[in-house]
């Protein structure tokens, strides 16, 4: 049960252990998308078939910072590797500019200031093992990724980070306004998948009425650094 284990967060590393971060990072993975196949735009089909050095590209991409939540029983050492299993995990894809940040006026979003005065995120991929949920993970997840925005370094002062949340997901989108996250907009899947990187998912043909309602949540939060 989670109540045997201790949790850890934390921001993964491009460069240390890479070889064992990509095998943990696949079984999570992998996991997720058999697991909960509607909460991501990709499927477990297509990344079951990804060769290893395809997850150390993941992990390595130079505008994704993955963050996860690790679990180890509590009879054992939660420094050693072999002792945790990664079972959160969130991304932030960023920093993006203006011009790629901005939505169509019909979906609401806010304007945006210069890049000399914000910088820009959008946060994707939240998820935790079944298993290991009704435990506030999640929300820990989160914030380890919203405090690595608001220290690893000083400037812009103004820090904006987006996440677009699925139609009904009403527990997620309380979870987000727990963290300080407000409703700025609605947006279509095509402009969800655009913005979380997932723009090679789109089918040719756009016309259906999945991928043009406007029905996925945009909600914003602002970090001012200190």
């Amino acid at each position: 049960m989670a109540s045997n284990y201790t949790y850890s967060f934390f921001r993964v590393s491009k460069t240390d252990e890479i070889d064992v971060s990509a095998q943990k990072y696949r079984d999570l993975r992998l996991k997720a998308l058999k697991t909960s196949p509607d909460s991501f735009s990709s499927t477990y089909d297509i990344e079951a078939a990804f060769a290893d050095a395809d997850w150390i590209d993941r992990l390595t991409l130079p505008d994704r910072e993955l963050f996860i939540c690790a679990a180890t029983p509590v009879n054992l050492n939660p420094l050693s590797p072999d002792n945790t299993q990664w079972i959160g995990q969130v991304t932030l894809r960023g920093p993006s500019s203006r011009d790629d940040f901005e939505l169509p006026l019909e979906a609401g979003q806010p304007p945006q200031k210069s890049d000399e005065e914000e910088e820009r995120w959008q946060m994707l991929s939240l998820f935790t093992l079944p298993e290991h949920r009704g435990r506030g993970l999640g929300g820990k997840l989160c914030q380890e990724a919203i405090n690595h925005l608001g220290s690893y370094r000083s400037l812009p002062r103004q820090v904006q980070v987006r996440l677009i949340v699925k139609a009904g997901n009403d527990v997620t989108v309380e979870l987000y306004r727990r963290l300080g996250f407000t409703h700025a907009g609605r947006a279509t899947l095509v402009e969800a998948l655009i913005a979380n990187g997932d723009e090679d998912l789109l089918p040719k043909d756009l016309d259906s009425a999945k991928y043009t309602e406007r029905k996925g949540l945009i909600m914003m939060s602002r970090i001012s650094r200190s």
